[in-house]
């Protein structure tokens, strides 16, 4: 079906001929001459987008811009003008305008502004869509990525997560599985009882196993009581054994028994406990060269990988940077009390031409760090750590015959390519809206205008 755009306008003729145009471009069209027939036409059923004059005789674009939003705030709206005004273009976006035109209209600006607003609702209700897959407990807060490696992540959480299938969570330190473990947990049926963590690599063998079965009074030296142990614990949960891997060939033994059979006995006991436990289990390393060099139990191995998830590292999600990067800011932001703006091009191009191999941690790390020793409105090169702003390359010698005008920021790039890079990440990270990347850049929204047009981009 063909998306429908309700056009308002209050003229006939502009009525008309918007009416023959926007049909054009495919669109089915539907039209009213006055705010309060448009807002009496979205309650009768939803429309895709609305084209909107501001000054009508008997109810304004801005009063019906309002009164739509307050009924269905995910429509779309575009405001038009024969009368612009910084004032009134301000009251049309903070009360939920898309984008703000004037009359008469470029009607190539007025086509690619419907198409961007149709792509960004859409976007928005894809996010929507997997919010409501993966239930309650999921928040964008949380998982933070649209890159294609974590969208196709993310949906495979969303199929997995209602499932009672063991999981196998495979991705560098650093990379946020613990996170993923928990998401899984929090949109499974068993997100009323425990999740319980266990870090394998910190804990010694000996006492491994009385953290996983628990011990019984007296069953050795310091027992001087009995102890449920972990998958006790999680009984009617979820056992999240990170970094599996490090766990000796003995205890990989007596954790396929648990997980196979579903029972466990404490150390120093002869009790068999029946436990229902759905495992999560996280490696950093690559399972199928561990099982050829005999250091992990293949039978285990096929135990736990029912189904695997890999969590893709930061330098394969390059979109992300930014994203992340600013939701890091504005949490040590708050927690710092600091007012900070967001970061200088340079050092969002330093950020993005990391190949951080500690990922999303390091990113955390640089991030606080930084917001810790600055001092003015912005994140620059000079916050970032060494290892980060080393890659700073100085200016190139100008060769004989070149020009030498041309303004270079971090490894000899054009400032305004850099420039534009910062822009169009502060767009992303404010979901599209214009006045907010505006404010977080430090710039008016008109000045922000005229980069994008520049750009290419509007």
């Amino acid at each position: 079906m063909r998306e429908t755009i309700l056009v308002v306008d209050d003229d006939p003729g502009h009525l008309t001929t918007l009416k023959t145009l926007v049909g054009s471009w495919g669109y089915q069209v539907e039209t009213a001459d006055d705010g309060a027939a448009a807002a009496a036409r979205v309650k009768q059923g939803p429309v895709d987008l609305i084209l909107m004059d501001v000054r009508m005789a008997r109810m304004s674009g801005i009063d019906a811009l309002k009164e739509i939003k307050a009924y269905n705030p995910a429509i779309p709206i575009i405001i038009m003008t024969a009368y612009s005004s910084v004032s009134s273009a301000v009251e049309a976006l903070k009360a939920g305008a898309y984008d703000y035109l004037i009359k008469p209209l470029d009607f190539d600006a007025l086509q690619l502004s419907i198409a961007r607003a149709r792509e960004h609702a859409g976007l928005k209700a894809e996010n929507r869509q997997l919010k409501a897959k993966l239930g309650a407990g999921f928040h964008a807060d949380n998982i933070i990525g649209r890159s294609p490696s974590m969208k196709a992540m993310l949906d495979m959480l969303a199929m997995i997560a209602p499932a009672e299938a063991t999981v196998l969570i495979a991705g560098e330190s650093g990379t946020g599985k613990e996170l993923i473990a928990r998401s899984i947990h929090f949109n499974s049926p068993r997100r009323d009882n425990p999740l319980v963590v266990v870090n394998c690599a910190a804990i010694t063998e000996t006492l491994l196993e009385s953290e996983l079965f628990g011990h019984e009074k007296g069953a050795f030296t310091g027992a001087d009581r009995a102890r449920e142990g972990r998958f006790e614990q999680a009984d009617g949960g979820t056992l999240f054994l990170d970094e599996i891997s490090e766990t000796s060939p003995t205890m990989q033994a007596k954790l396929l028994r648990a997980i196979q059979e579903r029972e466990i006995q404490r150390v120093g006991g002869q009790q068999t406990l029946h436990v229902d436990v759905r495992i999560i289990a996280a490696t950093n390393r690559d399972m199928t060269k561990e099982v050829a060099a005999g250091r992990f139990r293949e039978d285990l191995y096929y135990r736990l990988n029912v189904v695997t998830l890999e969590v893709p590292p930061l330098r394969r999600r390059t979109d992300d940077i930014p994203l992340l990067a600013q939701h890091f800011l504005e949490r040590f932001a708050v927690k710092n009390r600091k007012a900070v703006k967001g970061f200088s091009p340079q050092a969002m191009d330093l950020l993005l031409k990391h190949e951080w191999p500690g990922n999303v941690r390091e990113l955390e790390n640089a991030v606080e760090r930084a917001v810790i020793l600055m001092t003015g409105d912005y994140i620059t090169e000079k916050q970032l750590p060494i290892a980060i702003a080393a890659a700073q390359d100085g200016p190139s010698p100008a060769q004989p015959g070149a020009a030498t005008d041309t303004a270079a920021g971090p490894g000899n790039r054009p400032l305004e390519t850099i420039a534009r890079e910062a822009i169009l990440a502060a767009l992303a990270a404010a979901d599209g809206n214009k006045s907010e990347a505006a404010r977080r850049l430090g710039i008016t929204r008109k000045t922000l205008h005229n980069k994008l047009k520049q750009y290419g981009e509007m």
